[in-house]
């Protein structure tokens, strides 16, 4: 044998795994689940004087299903990241409060039970997912497949009457459902794993244009192609809020695999000269606008106020710690009061610091999201995570910015808090696949540094 003692070969560098934390989870989902019964009395003792009857029920209920969620997570995916579950159960908790607070002030229009049924489908699918899905690069098969059933949800509608001026639902007997709502993680799916196996044609190949790197048409065509006959149809049902949530989806997925920043230059670019367009010669979306740039119009005509002047109010009238919860008067703002407006009511009667601790809690699911998309290997995952985390991010960014007056209103739901059922549930499926990534990405040893090894 030659060479010197040191040439020798050096053992292999042990490993350590990430801890489980399931102790931590099942500590915050209890916070979680009393802070929302806390809410939940809280409204009953502002408004009536004494504990709601139903407060027992509510939160045994929200305790049942926060804990069947747990103990599906400790069985199945133990490595999971320890936040995701807590976030969803605190979000999906508070907008239960906010809407049993309104239906308070309208009592021929109870929607908090309904809102739980729909809660409990969501966690039940969470479950489904969390159990089935072993392995998110499974997913990865049914890409096509994925975008096919997504372009049929979203062109059913079409054949349904408009509601409020969009045909975004499907409505049967008392039955309705939101198919646009599904699309979107099924686009996700399709997006992730074309862009995951096509990721070096679209970075190295192609024409260069200033400093875009211009991908083969060979290449990008199919995806663009897809992307238009989106947006197309989304835009003939004058779905905006929808329309501007996949064209950012599909942004914000090509600058995670190609990594060039002038992709989201030309992104923004192109979503400001799309909706000039479309804010032109479409009268529903031109309204919208209106009341966008003269929120007061209404008033000083002697009208009264409009939903963007009230919403406006309402957040005024919360100031840093809010008027408390069931003293406000955010109901003025008429029909969407609990939908699209149902943060109008956060913002009035928690304040300003009620509503930035909620921002806290979305930028903290959407930071854990890619978090685990970025710990990964493989480009599906890390995509499909980042695609996934940025639909929540993007929801927030658009229904946030409408009801406070920086963008125009898009009529989307603001992710858990919002009555809305299909949002709901897919939301819920939205953070199982998180889960289910987080757990995959954080089960994979680490390697402990050359110094730190015996």
């Amino acid at each position: 044998m030659t060479g010197s003692p040191g040439a020798r070969a050096q053992p292999p560098v042990p490993a350590v795994r990430v801890p489980r934390r399931r102790g931590t989870e099942l500590a915050l989902i209890v916070l979680a689940v009393l802070l929302s019964v806390y809410g939940y009395c809280d409204v009953g003792l502002a408004r009536n004087g004494s504990l709601p009857p139903g407060a027992a029920g509510y939160g045994a209920g929200l305790g049942v299903l926060a804990l069947l969620a747990h103990v599906a997570v400790r069985l199945r995916a133990p490595y999971a990241d320890p936040l995701l579950l807590p976030i969803a159960v605190l979000l999906n908790g508070l907008g239960l409060v906010l809407i049993y607070r309104l239906d308070l002030s309208t009592p021929g229009d109870e929607a908090a039970f309904t809102q739980l049924i729909w809660s409990t489908l969501g966690v039940g699918l969470f479950i489904v997912c969390v159990v089935l899905l072993r392995d998110h690069r499974v997913l990865q098969r049914y890409a096509y497949l994925s975008v096919v059933v997504a372009l049929a949800l979203m062109i059913l509608p079409i054949l349904f009457p408009a509601v409020n001026g969009a045909r975004i639902w499907i409505r049967i007997g008392g039955f309705s459902i939101q198919p646009g709502e599904f699309a979107k993680i099924l686009l996700a799916v399709f997006f992730a794993s074309y862009l995951a196996a096509n990721r070096t044609a679209l970075r190295y190949t192609g024409k260069k244009l200033w400093l875009l790197q211009l991908p083969t048409m060979r290449v990008f065509a199919p995806i663009l192609a897809i992307w238009l006959l989106s947006v197309g149809v989304l835009v003939l049902e004058t779905d905006l809020g929808t329309s501007l949530l996949f064209f950012g989806l599909f942004v914000v997925m090509l600058y995670v695999a190609t990594g060039r920043v002038s992709w989201i230059a030309i992104g923004l670019l192109l979503a400001a000269g799309g909706a000039f367009v479309v804010a032109s010669f479409e009268p529903h979306v031109h309204g919208r606008v209106e009341d966008w740039l003269r929120p007061f119009a209404s008033v000083d005509a002697g009208d009264g106020p409009g939903q963007l002047a009230q919403s406006l109010f309402a957040f005024a009238a919360g100031g840093m710690l809010g008027t408390g919860l069931g003293l406000g008067h955010s109901i003025l703002i008429g029909f969407a009061a609990k939908s699209d407006f149902i943060l109008a009511t956060l913002g009035e009667e928690l304040g300003l610091a009620g509503l930035t601790a909620v921002f806290l809690l979305y930028a903290l699911l959407v930071e854990r999201g890619y978090r685990a998309g970025l710990a990964l290997r493989d480009p599906f995952g890390r995509l499909l995570a980042v695609g996934l985390a940025s639909i929540i991010a993007l929801q927030v960014f658009v229904i946030a910015g409408g009801v406070m007056g920086l963008i125009p209103l898009t009529g989307m739901a603001m992710p858990f808090l919002a009555q809305g059922g299909s949002s709901l549930v897919t939301n819920w499926i939205i953070v199982a696949i998180l889960v289910r990534v987080s757990d995959r990405a954080r089960s994979a040893p680490l390697p402990v540094p050359a110094e730190a090894a015996p």
